[in-house]
């Protein structure tokens, strides 16, 4: 009974801390946000690519919150390769306030874009090593793992990043058309962890 509190006392630390992380990686994209300094609206529309690429990446990063957290919820223990692998992911995820300004600052030109796809590649790397540590605590015949079964979106999601990052260089449109895909792929509500998580407790 100790040792189980323990864990959940672990759990909500990590968890804690990992939406800390994300909330200040939000609150660093919208500074990004500068006021104009006229009530001209040819300086506000000016913004709309850096508005654009906000929205995108809080969409992105509102998918991962809720996915990491019933994820963590998942996790029976912590360990140490489970808290570097949540430490990698939140790395790759602080930078999307620069690569965000970036893209948006430079109007989806090639290398930023590019560059934007990367940093969602890696995101998306980082976050299935995470997964496969936890499902790996419960076995590939648990419940968890039937429920992930194969996974389509988490496999999916870096080929189509692979894709963007290619097309950049002569097609950045292509690219932010395929975030945009992927990101509507993961808006699409999937409650089968949701049901686990609920089912462990």
């Amino acid at each position: 009974m100790a040792g189980d509190y323990h864990h959940r006392m672990e759990k909500n630390r990590i968890e804690a801390f990992s939406d800390g992380v994300l909330a200040i990686i939000i609150t660093i994209m919208v500074l990004e946000l500068k006021v104009p300094h006229s009530a001209d609206f040819e300086e506000l529309k000016q913004l709309l690519p850096i508005f654009w690429t906000y929205v995108l990446s809080f969409v992105y990063l509102g998918i991962y919150w809720n996915n990491h957290h019933h994820l963590l919820k998942a996790a029976r223990k912590v360990t140490g390769g489970m808290m570097w692998a949540n430490l990698h992911l939140l790395f790759w995820l602080s930078l999307f306030p620069f690569t965000t300004g970036w893209m948006g600052e430079n109007n989806f030109k090639p290398i930023p874009t590019a560059v934007y796809g990367i940093v969602l590649f890696l995101a998306a790397v980082a976050y299935y090593i995470l997964q496969t540590i936890i499902v790996a605590q419960h076995g590939r015949g648990s419940k968890l793992a039937k429920a992930l079964g194969a996974d389509w979106k988490g496999k999916l999601s870096p080929l189509l990043y692979a894709v963007a990052i290619a097309t950049a260089s002569y097609n950045p449109g292509i690219s932010n058309g395929l975030f945009i895909l992927v990101a509507l792929i993961w808006l699409v509500p999937d409650r089968r962890i949701e049901r686990v998580v609920d089912e462990l407790k």
